[in-house]
């Protein structure tokens, strides 16, 4: 099953607080919103994939916790980007001097661009339309995001003002200067 895509503009134009009552009242179907206003509903992943994400998640978080300056977010957290968009990339990076300046409200979304995103393709997500969502986090501030595809066993790197990156059945990938010192070791994720 792919996801589905309500296109609900002009008749009804969602603000960030009705969307948010929508996903609340709604909280076990997955919800994306595009800066256009459509509203994405997402099903969930087979098991293979939801063990892929695990595993990410908990390397990202062992790395997070030693180092200190940031919190991690799993793909149910909501992010509003400067474009109006709402989404939820399936692991999340801020910085958590970010989070403190801005003090948002921890029942809502988190009003920001992470400084680090990662998608992990599934076999039923379109890669064009995982390409095109990971530029739209780097033309919002996102620093580095990793497109993570174990069907075609490629990564796609996506930083701030460069081209991205295609690389083929990669061992690991570093945070680099974002994520200074993170390895993320692939051989669970890719196989």
């Amino acid at each position: 099953m792919t996801a589905l895509i309500l296109d609900l503009s002009p008749v009804i134009e969602l603000t960030d607080e009705q969307f948010f009552e929508i996903c609340q009242n709604n909280r076990d179907i997955r919800f994306e919103r595009t800066a256009q206003g459509e509203i994405i509903i997402m099903p969930p992943t087979g098991w293979e994939n939801g063990n892929r994400n695990v595993k990410l998640i908990f390397r990202l978080e062992s790395w997070a916790n030693v180092d200190g300056t940031g919190l991690v977010f799993d793909s149910s957290t909501g992010f509003i980007l400067p474009n109006g968009a709402t989404r939820s990339p399936d692991a999340a990076w801020v910085k958590r001097a970010r989070i403190e300046a801005l003090n948002p409200d921890p029942a809502k979304f988190l009003p920001m661009a992470p400084d680090f995103v990662v998608e992990l393709r599934s076999p039923t997500d379109s890669l064009e339309r995982l390409q095109l969502k990971m530029q739209e986090y780097i033309d919002n501030g996102v620093l580095l995001g990793w497109l993570i595809d174990p069907q075609n066993q490629r990564v796609e790197i996506y930083r701030q003002g460069q081209e991205v990156k295609v690389l083929q059945s990669p061992s690991n990938l570093s945070g680099e200067d974002i994520l200074p010192g993170f390895i993320l070791d692939l051989s669970q994720i890719l196989s």
